[in-house]
């Protein structure tokens, strides 16, 4: 949800971000035309209410024979008060309807345009090259005895798969090495549902225009979430949090699921793109003023993560119109594939300011006592899809996969995956 004070007092800001995104600033026009009925609706019922307390006063003071009269005024007095307050709740819920179909307010800086129009901030790493022909990671992976796509297939259907062996150990091993730094950076690990209610999957955007990618259960009214961040964001919904010591920040580790609608013929090849996965993600609550410094550690992490793993990678400013509706900025962490001869994304990091915390009531108090919506921040630091990148780029001739040493202590010093003979 945009800041309503936002939306009176500087409408232009808002339709300028609508515009970077690509989407209708008619929206921006239709949440003000909203907001002012919201008010005046709200102001009617106040102003009969008024009125019919000060009737009530009439009433006890007026003598037998005025009192029959009052009386019937006060019921009438009472039904339009009732029909005054229906009027303000509806036109509240147009107006919280009407607002929520504005998406974030993007930040200064980032770039206009759609997918295409990314900015590249920086690359590290040298690309990996081989003397030989390098094999894909499915390939490795079948070789190595690690990952089964056709029983996958055959007990879930298409896009799911089993990690096997030392599959299963390599997925555990990253899960752990992330767990373990994100530790050290004063995360707090939790365990979350993965089933979430509406109202917390709507408040944190996740059902607005990408709504076909998430797995509904309708006859228990519940949602798989694609993110650990859902869970987390609803965490301390309807709650005024204790900012005076830092930012609040907390490690998800999740089975994700996502239905990947309209994905069809992209990425169906092993393990890029599935519809169940796991996911460490780090999600953080902080003061706004803070948030886009946060933002930067969690990159940081980030980063160091990658290059502990020795992989080569870029980070890009997403553009505007590539930014999901709760993100007001967004960087990227691509690693390079060397089969598909081009860097994938692994990571995501997203500054979401206070848009999610309004739609859920997330608050913390100030110098002033007075209490704010807080900025909340996500970023992942490990997912399967990491163990795309680290078998390609450490491969070796005869399709064993050198282990990172990183890796190593959690796979019980393991220094190389090695082929399973046939």
């Amino acid at each position: 949800m945009i800041d309503p004070q936002l939306l009176r007092n500087d409408p232009e800001t808002i339709k300028r971000s609508q515009r970077a995104r690509g989407n209708d600033e008619s929206t921006v026009d239709l949440a003000i035309a909203a907001d002012e009925a919201k008010r005046a609706a709200l102001s009617e019922f106040e102003t009969l209410r008024a009125e019919q307390n000060q009737f009530g006063k009439q009433v006890k003071a007026a003598s037998k024979e005025e009192k029959p009269a009052l009386i019937a005024r006060a019921q009438q007095l009472a039904a339009e008060v009732k029909a005054a307050e229906a009027r303000s709740r509806e036109a509240e819920a147009a107006f919280e309807a009407a607002a929520s179909r504005i998406e974030n307010i993007v930040v200064e800086g980032v770039p206009s345009g759609g997918e295409e129009n990314f900015v590249t901030l920086r690359e590290v790493g040298e690309v990996p090259t081989f003397d030989f022909e390098p094999r894909d990671h499915l390939e490795l992976g079948e070789m190595l005895d690690a990952i089964d796509m056709q029983r996958g297939a055959k007990v879930s259907g298409a896009r799911f798969y089993f990690l096997k062996g030392v599959g299963a150990r390599l997925e555990l091993a990253l899960m752990s090495l992330a767990l373990d730094r994100a530790l050290a950076a004063g995360f707090v690990p939790l365990i979350p549902p993965t089933l979430v209610k509406p109202e917390i999957m709507q408040g944190t955007g996740f059902l607005g225009e990408h709504a076909d990618e998430v797995y509904h259960l309708p006859a228990q009214d519940l949602f798989l979430t694609g993110t650990s961040e859902v869970a987390l964001a609803g965490y301390h919904a309807d709650e005024i949090v204790d900012l005076e010591r830092g930012p609040l920040r907390y490690a998800g580790w999740s089975t994700c699921y996502r239905s990947e609608a309209g994905s069809h013929g992209k990425d169906t090849r092993g393990i890029l793109r599935v519809h169940q996965f796991n996911k460490l993600e780090m999600f953080v609550y902080t003061t706004p003023e803070e948030a886009e410094a946060e933002h930067d550690r969690l990159v940081a992490w980030q980063e160091d993560m990658l290059q502990a793993l020795g992989l080569s990678y870029r980070v890009i400013d997403v553009a505007a119109g590539d930014l999901g509706s709760s993100a007001a900025r967004k960087f990227d962490i691509e690693a390079w594939v060397p089969t598909q001869g081009t860097f994938r994304e692994l990571t995501s990091t997203s500054n979401c300011t206070t848009y999610q915390s309004r739609r859920l009531s997330t608050r913390y108090r100030g110098e002033n006592g007075k209490t704010s919506p807080v900025a909340t921040l996500n970023g992942t630091l490990a997912t399967t899809r990491w163990i795309v990148a680290i078998l390609e780029t450490h491969q070796q001739a005869d399709g064993s996969v050198r282990v990172p040493e990183a890796l190593r202590p959690y796979l019980g010093g393991l220094e190389v995956l090695t082929p399973v003979a046939a």
